[in-house]
This record gives C-alpha cells, sequence and structure tokens, in this order.
C-alpha cells in the first residue's frame, strides 16, 4: 500500500484538470506539500501581459493544500475542499512559471487546516496566500 505521500503525488498530477494545466509534484512530507506549473501559453489569461491566469494560480494552491493535508493524515482516505480563500497580492511575472508551498497546522477529527502560498521568483514576494479547510472523509 502507497503511503499517503506516494498517493497524493500520483492523484494529484493524475487528475484531470491537474494534468490538463501541467501542475508538478515536487515534495511532500510531514504536513507539507509543494507543486508547481510551468508557464505555458495556453496558461495566460492577458496576452498582453504573458502573465499566468489567475485560476490556475487557485488550482496550484487547491492542490498544494490538499497535498500537504495528505502528508499529515497516516493512510490515504477521500479528502474534499470546504473552504479556500485566497488573497492575491500582486500578478505572477511574465512568462514565469509558479510554485506553491502548503503546511497543514491543525487536523481534528474531521477538518484539517491549511495554509499555503504560490510565488513566481522569490518565495518571500508571493503572487498569492490561502487559507483552506479541507473535510475529512474517513469514511
Amino acid at each position: 500500500m502507497p503511503t499517503p505521500q506516494e498517493f497524493m503525488a500520483r492523484v494529484m498530477v493524475m487528475a484531470p484538470h491537474a494534468a490538463a494545466i501541467g501542475l508538478t509534484f515536487e515534495s511532500a512530507g510531514d504536513g507539507r506539500g509543494e507543486m508547481s506549473v510551468a508557464w505555458s501559453e495556453d496558461l495566460v489569461a492577458d496576452p498582453d501581459t504573458q502573465v499566468i491566469a489567475s485560476g490556475v494560480v487557485t488550482t496550484l494552491l487547491d492542490h498544494a493544500c490538499g497535498l500537504a493535508v495528505n502528508a499529515a493524515i497516516d493512510q490515504p482516505f477521500p479528502i474534499a475542499t470546504l473552504d479556500l480563500r485566497i488573497d492575491y497580492m500582486r500578478p505572477a511575472a511574465p512568462r514565469t512559471g509558479l510554485r506553491a508551498s502548503a503546511h497543514c497546522y491543525k487536523l481534528t477529527r474531521s477538518i484539517a487546516f491549511v495554509r499555503a502560498q504560490a510565488w513566481d521568483v522569490d518565495p518571500s514576494d508571493p503572487v498569492a496566500t490561502a487559507q483552506a479547510a479541507f473535510i475529512l472523509n474517513r469514511g
């Protein structure tokens, strides 16, 4: 049986939407997860700016948060985004990919709480941050 991290690494990049936009697993462990997405012309919202669309940023953060939750639990089981708040701080740099890191800082019996950030060049200058809650379906 795969570890939660191995399971989520596969699931995160094989989910149809994640695969379509090219999300990449970077790392997971100890309640933390990192994913990235490379810049692609297909992901640009405005051809004049050449900046990755905000929906891609949202997807990247949501998936990184889910990865962190699965890195915090002891065995894989279904989870679902219950709440996701994203604060956009600035546009991403033109023609630049993004990376997101997330930390699951609290698990209850039924809810996981996560914080995340996405950046382009410098992690200390995020493009967006996220606060999320996930429902844990322990079945």
